[in-house]
């Protein structure tokens, strides 16, 4: 896969000093040509391929198809994703990115983890079965201690490859995410790390029934939708627990998700958090990672939270049911722009032939728009996978960022939210009902504010402390506010982003208005809004605000109340 990531995959072969990124301008690497890439982005299988006589870590060198048939090398990363790698790797010339090696930069940096040191006592290495962004791996057996004689996959992390404070940083942040997640049945499980004077060892889960990829290819590209239903489930199910836990992961493709096993209804896994970054839910992320044909919109545009991640399960959904890549094109500049500007394709084969639930949840997932993209609990409970038998609904963190900012609203968007809130649909209402139960409402079915916290609790671990998690729960917990019933709890958590982002959304809107009109708006004078918006009085804002008021009766206008749904802020009057 062509990657945008800011670490160097490792060569396979003998890799040269100095290496350099390729032009933007170099023609991507095709079957007829044996020149090797200088700079091997390509992140092969961590096991071996299910192709007879294919090797663990080679690829096939042919130009990359959009139609998913088999695998393929990227092209040249783009200009800009050049000279982020440059930064990252401490290239003294960010326009020649040249990768320092040892040397160059190791005198000053601490390479010492704090982990045992007694890696050869307990392991015995086996053969290699991948590489990825930063190492290789190897399965191993165990000698001694509680997995004596049990096989497992140890990831290598050359110590002469952290070059950077940054590059020490992402080694030491992905075995403390590792530890803290292990447990959940659709992550590999973490086992140790251990260190010498020339390597990181991580002794993890070895999985040993391929790639999702390979799984993919073998069916021929694609998936029946139930099948397809299955393989979703498993991949939200740990996606919900990483974004409970703070935790992005930002390279989820189908190469990152093993099968336990050979056998057809084996567990699935989320490997490889190399990339992955602690993110608190009202902060964003700038540095752009990923895989090219799964990135986000907002990554290039760097500021992206968990959202990114939904994107990249929505074009995962997108292969899985048709076999193709939603955004392609032959340089990774090109894909970059297709992702930013083309629209998926639904109306060819099989789109029309699959069930309209199928193609309303990978659009609503594929949303370029990151606030009207599902989260992955409310995918979860998408009338696509609703009925799942194999389904567990996690806790949302967006309820309680939604509860945070309804709670600081006026009066008057309160009794907005309650009208549009109303006018949910079945669907809709239960995944509100789920996560208001996940809540733990008391006997007369009301929460507190100090159930926000409680609930967030029974999934602690120290993911969520690392990445102050709990420093925003504890904050809205903190809020002095009554207790909530269901129907207030559904005014409060209703996302206005996520609804607009439906074909029916002109019909939720008029309908609410419809019912505020009725029971909620009143008269109101442009200086009294002003106030209840809390907004300093000024010109601007009483001109913008005139179209907000009905002229006829002085009530709230239905573009008054769209924009009152939404919020408003000084900065929004700046703007207008």
């Amino acid at each position: 896969m062509g990657l945008c990531h800011g670490k160097p995959n490792e060569n396979p072969q003998n890799q040269p000093k100095n290496l350099e990124i390729p032009s933007e301008n170099d023609p991507p690497p095709n079957s007829h040509t044996n020149k090797s890439s200088k700079f091997p982005f390509y992140s092969p299988s961590p096991l071996p391929s299910l192709f007879k006589n294919s090797p663990a870590v080679s690829s096939v060198n042919s130009t990359p198809l959009r139609i998913f048939k088999r695998p393929f090398p990227p092209p040249s990363p783009a200009k800009h994703i050049r000279a982020l790698l440059a930064r990252r790797h401490g290239s003294v010339k960010p326009n020649e990115a040249s990768i320092p090696e040892g040397s160059e930069c190791e005198i000053a940096l601490d390479k010492n983890f704090g982990f045992s040191n007694n890696f050869v006592a307990h392991y015995e290495l086996e053969d290699e079965v991948g590489r990825g962004h930063f190492g290789f791996t190897c399965s191993a057996k165990a000698k001694k201690g509680s997995l004596k004689s049990q096989d497992v996959a140890v990831k290598v992390i050359p110590k002469s490859k952290m070059t950077t404070a940054i590059s020490i940083e992402d080694v030491r942040r992905e075995v403390k995410i590792l530890q803290a997640l292990t447990g959940h049945k659709n992550l590999v499980q973490f086992y140790d790390a251990y260190e010498d004077d020339d390597n990181v060892y991580v002794v993890m889960e070895l999985c040993k029934g391929g790639e999702l990829l390979d799984r993919i290819l073998a069916r021929g590209g694609k998936y029946s939708e139930e099948d397809a239903k299955v393989v979703m489930v498993q991949i939200l199910s740990v996606v919900a627990y990483c974004h409970l836990q703070g935790v992005v992961h930002r390279d989820l493709k189908p190469e990152n998700f093993l099968f336990t096993s050979k056998e057809e209804n084996c567990p699935l896994k989320a490997i490889d958090f190399g990339l992955s970054d602690y993110v608190k839910p009202d902060e964003r992320l700038n540095d752009i990672v990923g895989s090219a044909y799964y990135v986000a919109p907002e990554v290039l545009h760097r500021s992206y939270g968990t959202e990114a991640d939904m994107w990249s399960v929505g074009v995962i959904a997108y292969i899985l049911l048709c076999g193709s890549r939603p955004f392609w094109a032959r340089t990774e500049s090109g894909i970059f722009r297709s992702v930013l500007k083309a629209d998926p394709i639904f109306d060819e084969a099989p789109w029309p032939s699959l069930s309209s639930d199928a193609i309303d949840f990978v659009k609503r997932l594929l949303n370029k728009d990151y606030r009207k993209r599902l989260t992955a609990a409310q995918a979860l409970s998408h009338p696509w996978l609703a009925n799942h038998h194999d389904l567990k609904m996690p806790l949302d963190m967006i309820v309680y960022k939604l509860i945070k900012a309804y709670i600081c609203s006026s009066s008057l968007r309160k009794s907005a939210l309650g009208a549009l809130s109303k006018t949910l649909t079945i669907s809709q209402l239960a995944y509100l009902r789920e996560q208001f139960t996940l809540l733990g409402p008391n006997k007369s079915g009301f929460i507190s504010m100090q159930n926000f916290k409680t609930a967030v609790m029974k999934n602690f671990t120290d993911s969520m402390k690392d990445a102050r998690v709990l420093d925003y729960v504890n904050v809205v917990s903190s809020l002095q506010y009554r207790k909530l019933d269901f129907e207030e709890f559904c005014a409060a958590a209703i996302s206005v982003h996520q609804l607009e982002g439906l074909s029916s959304w002109e019909e939720h809107a008029r309908h609410a208005y419809e019912l505020f009109d009725k029971d909620g708006n009143r008269p109101i004078m442009i200086e009294e809004l002003a106030s209840e918006l809390g907004l300093s009085p000024s010109v601007p804002v009483h001109v913008v605000l005139q179209d907000w008021i009905r002229h006829s009766d002085g009530k709230l206008s239905f573009l008054g109340f769209v924009r009152l749904l939404h919020g408003v802020s000084s900065r929004t009057f700046q703007k207008a």
